[in-house]
């Protein structure tokens, strides 16, 4: 019975796999995923899965639970409720009307360039980097669609080619504010801020020329042979549009330099992690409204929007890394990762083969579903394991699959942004699809060479 476990997690692996390109909740195909491989496990005999310092209920079935019950309890009050007041935060200065006013800043430069390919390049580099301080694929992509849009067209770009563009900003979801990232971050067992600048730009750097370069003839090519069929456009503009002082811009940003400069990397004497560098930033910004609007009412109710947003990251995004984390343990407990890294040694795949193969699959995943979020916590809780058998580190082997859950998303006709950008084009989603694939498969062999570069 004990040598079926292997067997039978691959099986509810390859299940999992159909019902989440099926677009069940992926967080609940996880659990009970996680939950059958481990009833199978303990009808094989096997008990003790409970981690250290964790004491036994005294029956096998009830420490199914009690493992949920501390993952559960591990990531409200580590991993995942730094990932809730990224989230909140980065609502937050949406709904004051900060975020717009950075994206207003950034994009200045581009109405005084002539050259419309060129003028695209910049907006797309100019995008990627303002998903450091505003992580929501989505969100981004509404607000350059408002600010940068009209730009694009107005230098001569066509809706079709500003639209990928706009797409796939977010594509690299870079920097402490992304939940992937900082899940990334601690998969790799390094601070959110310095796995940002010894894991992700290393390698993103290269990768965000490459992008750059092939959507400049990609768009230009497709542009030339304008056969894109589009209908009305439609472009969502928020109903509460603020008006804000243009250096409101600064404070999406303040959290990262402040622990930019209180890090090892300036000042090490002192020393801010990313939860209070976001809360202070919170409370300061909560002040200012205060003195600026003089309507207290209104700034403590926007205030407290932090903690429904926040609410709304446990949901979506923490509740699914706790499943997988779960669905991890099943995989663990059936002996399939050991088996896994066994036969990676005895077929001499390696770390990076390794690499390669769990990128590809996160990658294909992120495509099939359209969400990057639930492929990579699917995989990435098996990083360390899996990294710490091939020799390996676990940031080598986290870093490109973290960038792929991103890079395809951009490339999935069911993704949310993608079909939001092709509504604001008016063109269909498999039109903006065919401009991004290639400056996204582009993208995505740069991360495995660069990663291999640099971090392998």
């Amino acid at each position: 019975m004990v040598a079926l476990m292997p067997w039978f997690a691959l099986i509810v692996t390859i299940i999992t796999g159909w019902l989440i390109i099926k677009r069940y909740s992926t967080a609940m195909v996880l659990l009970f995923a996680g939950l059958a491989m481990f009833v199978f496990a303990v009808l094989c005999g096997v008990h003790g899965f409970l981690p250290k310092g964790v004491k036994p209920s005294g029956l096998v079935w009830f420490d199914i639970f009690e493992l949920l019950r501390t993952i559960a309890a591990k990531q409200a009050s580590g991993t995942g409720f730094l990932i809730m007041v990224a989230g909140g935060y980065a609502a937050y200065m949406d709904r004051i009307g900060a975020a717009k006013a950075l994206v207003n800043v950034c994009i200045k430069p581009l109405k005084a360039l002539s050259s419309p390919y060129l003028v695209l390049v910049l907006g797309y580099l100019i995008g990627q980097t303002l998903v450091t301080v505003i992580p929501s694929a989505a969100g981004l992509a509404m607000l350059l669609l408002v600010a940068l849009f009209p730009i694009l067209l107005g230098v001569g770009v066509s809706p079709a080619a500003a639209s990928a563009v706009i797409g796939t900003t977010a594509g690299m979801t870079l920097g402490p504010a992304s939940g992937t990232a900082n899940l990334a971050a601690k998969v790799a067992d390094l601070d959110p801020i310095i796995y940002f600048v010894q894991c992700q730009l290393p390698v993103a750097i290269p990768t965000l020329i490459v992008v750059a370069v092939a959507h400049y003839f990609v768009q230009k090519y497709y542009d030339k042979k304008n056969d894109d069929v589009y209908a009305q456009s439609i472009l969502t503009q928020k109903e509460d549009d603020r008006q804000v002082p243009g250096w409101y811009a600064i404070l999406p940003c303040l959290p990262i330099a402040l622990m930019i400069v209180f890090s090892k990397l300036v000042y090490s004497a002192i020393k801010i992690n990313t939860i209070s560098a976001l809360l202070l930033v919170w409370v300061l910004t909560v002040l200012i409204e205060l003195v600026r609007r003089r309507n207290a009412k209104d700034v403590l109710k926007d205030g407290q929007f932090i903690f429904k947003s926040m609410g709304g990251m446990f949901a979506s995004i923490v509740a699914l890394i706790i499943c997988a984390e779960f669905f991890a343990n099943g995989l663990k407990v059936t002996g399939l990762i050991n088996g896994l890294i066994t036969n990676a040694q005895h077929l001499g795949l390696g770390l990076n083969g390794m690499t390669v193969v769990l990128t590809f699959v996160v990658g294909l995943v992120t495509f099939l579903t359209g969400s990057g979020v639930g492929a990579f916590s699917s995989f990435a809780a098996l990083a360390p394991d899996v990294a710490g058998g091939l020799g390996g580190t676990a940031a080598a082997f986290v870093t490109p699959m973290q960038f792929a859950s991103g890079l395809l998303r951009a490339m999935s006709p069911v993704a949310g942004v993608i079909i939001a950008v092709a509504g604001a084009a008016g063109v269909s989603p498999m039109a903006i699809v065919r401009r991004t694939w290639i400056p996204m498969i582009l993208g995505m062999i740069t991360v495995i060479v660069s990663n291999y570069i640099f971090l392998g």
